[in-house]
């Protein structure tokens, strides 16, 4: 009953990283129109709730957390224990290496700039930051599917 429980749990909480993934993915033909004005704009106050101490910020960590004791939970079950620890793995691809890669970098150009101030390379970290967050959101999907998967093959044994 436990293993049950805590796969519902982390699949919940992968399915709620992922539709903050995938609201980047669907702002983003919009966002890569926008003058550098109203972009910084947006960054410094839509995003408020994806991170720390927000609800974004708390959710990846669980997610991940969940998911690896998930997989420590399956150990006596080979292939659900594999496809959850696959999960596992390209959660931690998406946070921390593709976020430290990408989108850090561009969340410190952004938070030093202002309306009027612009920094030169704006542009540069508009792609750097909308590409991570696709990044990441393949690699949740990704997670999401394996997790998927496992449960899938577990049941139809």
């Amino acid at each position: 009953m436990l293993i049950k429980v805590w796969r519902f749990v982390t699949i919940l909480f992968v399915v709620l990283l992922l539709g903050l993934a995938f609201a980047h993915v669907l702002e983003r033909p919009a966002k890569m129109i926008y003058d550098a004005a109203l972009y910084l704009t947006i960054q410094k106050t839509l995003y408020v709730a994806w991170g720390p101490p927000n609800i974004g910020g708390i959710l990846e960590p669980a997610a991940i957390f969940a998911t690896l004791l998930l997989a420590f939970f399956l150990r006596k079950q080979k292939r659900s224990c594999w496809l959850t620890l696959g999960a596992g793995f390209t959660l931690l691809l998406a946070f921390p290496v593709v976020f430290f890669v990408f989108v850090a970098p561009a969340n410190e150009v952004f938070s030093a700039a202002t309306p009027t101030s612009i920094p030169s390379n704006w542009m540069e970290s508009r792609i750097c930051w909308e590409m991570g967050h696709i990044i990441r959101f393949v690699l949740q999907l990704i997670a999401l599917s394996l997790l998927q998967l496992s449960l899938f093959l577990e049941i139809n044994n």
